[in-house]
């Protein structure tokens, strides 16, 4: 395999997060919420759909959707993960997910009100192709970066994919704000648009990672059991060696819980402000932007903050940031105020994910050679937070009648993370000082 911080790979690497971004902001973020709203809400039927016989709260059902197929990825990852450690083809499996994805997005370019089951499903499977994909690509990190690179790399990784999805989405607005320029009379016809363009653009961009990275390293141990089994039995052995792990056994916990808050937000949020404050497309695609346009620099921000008060102690300022943005998204009754709350979720958006996918790299030996299986822990902590959090955001809306409830069930998410993010600083001071003893 190439050495380490290869420059080149690393920007293919990074490529990577370019391609498939664009899914993540307007899919799942901008132009797919709002133009789901929009098309589900009449003043006839109070903002509930049909979806195969069934009535529900139109955003509780796209909540649930997202719930399934994060919970379809939860059950899929071990499987695939120990597939590609034993055999060291993980770009295999990126590039299977990402046909997935990009096959689903360009299906969505048929959505129209009439087919809110194309609809859903199409959202569900691009939701299952975007994660799918991200483990195997998160995996490569330990074997293209040195650990004294990776924070850099990952943050280069991010960073590559805001400035990327901003492109795509600059493209998008303008048919999205300015249809008659291009004699297009169809409202749908922009969104639709789109969502064809993210397809083309995710599958057409991830060919240059595909091109340039490594397989992946097999690991060279033999395994006695069938591919099926030993996914999960290699994952209850990931486990049993985390809980040998003094740092990462108290760090994963708490990742799942802040993960719980800031992934759920991260995907409802659009829909919350088309539904409660009756945003706008174009005012809300305008917000969304900025927040990628910050996360850059938030990104960029909490690598240097972390070296030089820690990975931990930046972690917590940041989850105390979340843990204010939900008391102030509780309270937001305008525009405005929307803009000021989604400018700080911007600084801690980017810089929380980096942080989180860098702190679990370094807390990994640098002798293991099963990072597929590592990393695919990690990822389905992250994909268990995100169906428990999003199936939460759906299931108290419909309970209560309002997505401000849901809010606050999720700031009781980041204040448990943040406990534990207290227990795993105290539980790093221990450690040093237990070396520096042991040193003398």
């Amino acid at each position: 395999m190439e050495t380490k911080n290869n420059k080149k790979t690393i920007r293919a690497w990074a490529m990577f997060d370019w391609a498939n971004s664009a899914y993540n902001l307007v899919i799942t973020s901008t132009i797919f919420p709002a133009y789901y709203v929009a098309i589900t809400t009449t003043e006839t039927n109070g903002g509930r759909v049909m979806f195969f016989g069934k009535s529900f709260v139109n955003t509780a059902l796209s909540d649930y959707a997202l719930s399934a197929a994060y919970l379809v990825i939860v059950l899929l990852l071990p499987i695939l993960s120990s597939i590609a450690d034993y055999k060291g083809n993980k770009k295999i499996f990126m590039q299977f997910f990402t046909a997935i994805g990009a096959l689903s997005c360009c299906t969505l370019y048929f959505f129209k009100a009439d087919s809110i089951e194309l609809g859903i499903i199409a959202f569900a499977l691009a939701a299952i192709g975007y994660s799918g994909g991200f483990v195997f690509y998160n995996s490569y990190l330990p074997e293209i970066a040195t650990v004294d690179m990776q924070d850099k790399v990952s943050a280069k990784g991010f960073t590559y994919g805001y400035i990327g999805s901003v492109l795509l989405q600059l493209i998008c607005f303008v048919f999205v704000l300015k249809p008659e320029l291009f004699g297009i009379v169809d409202k749908t016809f922009p969104a639709r648009l789109s969502f064809l363009l993210v397809g083309l653009w995710w599958i057409g961009f991830a060919l240059i990672p595909f091109i340039v990275l490594p397989k992946g390293s097999p690991n060279a141990q033999k395994h006695d059991h069938d591919i099926i089994k030993g996914g999960f039995i290699e994952l209850g052995k990931v486990w049993a060696k985390v809980k040998t792990m003094p740092l990462l056994k108290r760090f994963l916990p708490a990742f799942f819980f802040y993960s719980m808050g800031v992934q759920t937000i991260m995907l409802v949020a659009t829909g919350f402000a088309a539904k409660e404050l009756h945003m706008p497309t174009a005012a809300l695609i305008t917000t969304i932007l900025i927040i990628q346009l910050v996360a850059i620099a938030g990104a960029t921000l909490m690598s240097r903050l972390s070296g030089k008060y820690g990975n931990v102690r930046v972690l917590i300022m940041v989850v105390v940031i979340w843990i204010l943005v939900c008391a102030a998204a509780y309270v937001t009754t305008t525009s405005t105020q929307f803009y000021i709350v989604a400018a700080v979720v911007g600084l801690v958006m980017g810089g929380i994910q980096s942080m989180s996918r860098s702190t679990y790299s370094k807390y990994l030996p640098e002798n293991i050679t099963d990072t597929a299986s590592f990393f695919s822990f990690y990822d389905v902590t992250e994909k268990l937070a995100i169906v428990g959090g999003v199936f939460s955001f759906g299931f108290f809306e419909e309970l209560t009648g309002s997505p401000r409830n849901s809010v606050l069930v999720l700031a009781v998410f980041f204040v448990i993370g943040l406990v534990l993010l207290f227990s795993l600083l105290s539980a790093e001071k221990k450690l040093k000082k237990n070396m520096e003893f042991s040193a003398v």
